[in-house]
């Protein structure tokens, strides 16, 4: 099985739910207030200003070094920040493929509430979730780490076997990143619960990988990186 020359790996850019969040934290809020499904929020303004400068980074790029193929994450914050990099990136591609393996973790009845909300609303499965750790806990309703990690192989495996050539990029989301480079490292536990503690992966930032020849293996060569204007 192939792997690519690149790899690159972009969280979409700010969505309404992110803004619906921090303001729910800066306020110490218990819930998340967005009107949406979890997978319909749309882009924030920000949100596509960060998707139009992801588009204009990959444009600065010489013609061969740019994606010959993108693959979305089927929520809409995702696949609105594929279409915006492909408009402004030069990309001259048939498609997008939406691949419903790449969308967000799901977080089960934590979803739209704060740490303090969660705290207060099911203290007992949040000791559980401290217990256990948050690599292996899965939410009532919710994935794991280990559950992305799963579909990711799957997805990870039939882009291989398809014998991708060239340079493949996938736009999706933050936790659905940390457990991608695991399927790509090869990292452990303790490996990326290590990287996940030195903070969060920026709205419309990129991890990229390029091939090495003599070890066979994609290797990191961008982490967090955010394209400025």
């Amino acid at each position: 099985m192939n792997l690519p020359e690149k790899l690159w790996l972009v969280r979409h850019g700010e969505s309404l739910e992110n803004v619906a969040r921090h303001f729910a934290e800066a306020n110490g809020n218990h819930d998340i207030i967005f009107p949406q499904r979890q997978s319909d929020v749309p882009l924030s303004d920000i949100g596509k200003k960060q998707a139009v400068q992801l588009g204009e980074w990959f444009a600065a790029l010489p013609e061969t070094d740019r994606p010959n193929g993108i693959y979305s994450s089927s929520f809409v914050r995702a696949l609105e920040t594929a279409e915006l990099i492909a408009e402004n990136g030069g990309l001259d591609l048939p498609e997008i493929v939406v691949d419903e393996r790449l969308r967000e973790r799901e977080q089960g009845i934590f979803q739209r509430l704060t740490v303090a909300g969660a705290i207060a609303k099911y203290p007992e499965e949040c000791a559980r979730r401290e217990q256990i750790g948050k690599y292996y806990y899965r939410a009532p309703g919710g994935e794991s780490w280990c559950d992305v990690i799963l579909r990711l192989r799957s997805f990870w495996r039939d882009l291989r076997e398809a014998e991708i050539k060239g340079k493949v990029l996938l736009v999706t989301h933050e936790a659905v990143i940390r457990c991608f480079r695991c399927v790509v490292e090869g990292l452990t536990e303790e490996q990326i619960m290590e990287i996940d503690r030195q903070g969060d992966i920026h709205n419309g930032a990129i991890t990229e990988y390029k091939f090495e020849a003599n070890s066979g293996k994609l290797v990191l060569s961008l982490d967090n990186v955010v394209p400025q204007s």
